[in-house]
């Protein structure tokens, strides 16, 4: 099942990591989040705010692993597996490097995948993903999120009521 784009307006970096800190919260085990955006839109902010919402310990320092393809960040509710797939060319690159054994073990090991650059190697994603296109506008960051299969939906919903005012 997949629906139009829900629409997030983030005006400031502290903003973009706080709407991670909520997604983060209500993340579960075997979740993928596919991110895209051009550089320095706020996907790397954004991962630094779900690590939070997974409680990563804050001293595990959250950055791009564009040259390591993969970081992992233990120690939090849930392991948190930070994707960069900027330098990869094609998705046979992707399976030499063991990405999709990452993501079909996520469920069964206790964490979640976020993937930075999804859109240049869209294989990557699996059938049930959270989509999240990042797009700068003036000062502030628009953020299209869109679900893709069923968990995905029910992953949107949970966020958008974490994200609501108490």
């Amino acid at each position: 099942m997949t629906h139009a784009p829900t629409l997030l307006t983030s005006t400031s970096p502290a903003e973009t990591e706080a709407l991670g800190e909520a997604l983060g919260r209500v993340l579960r085990a075997g979740d993928f989040v596919g991110l895209s955006g051009r550089l320095g839109a706020g996907k790397t902010a954004l991962v630094r705010g779900v690590a939070r919402g997974l409680q990563v310990p804050p001293e595990a320092l959250v950055s791009s692993p564009t040259f390591a393809l993969v970081n992992t960040y233990a120690g939090g509710r849930l392991t948190l597996l930070h994707a960069d797939l900027y330098r990869l060319r094609d998705a046979e690159e992707l399976y030499d490097a063991g990405f999709h054994d990452l993501v079909t073990t996520s469920d069964a090991d206790g964490s979640v995948m976020l993937a930075e650059w999804v859109d240049k190697v869209p294989e990557a994603a699996p059938d049930d993903w959270l989509e999240l296109r990042i797009v700068p506008h003036g000062s502030d960051r628009r953020i299209a999120v869109t679900p893709w299969g069923d968990r995905a939906s029910q992953l949107l919903t949970s966020w958008s009521e974490a994200m609501a005012p108490r």
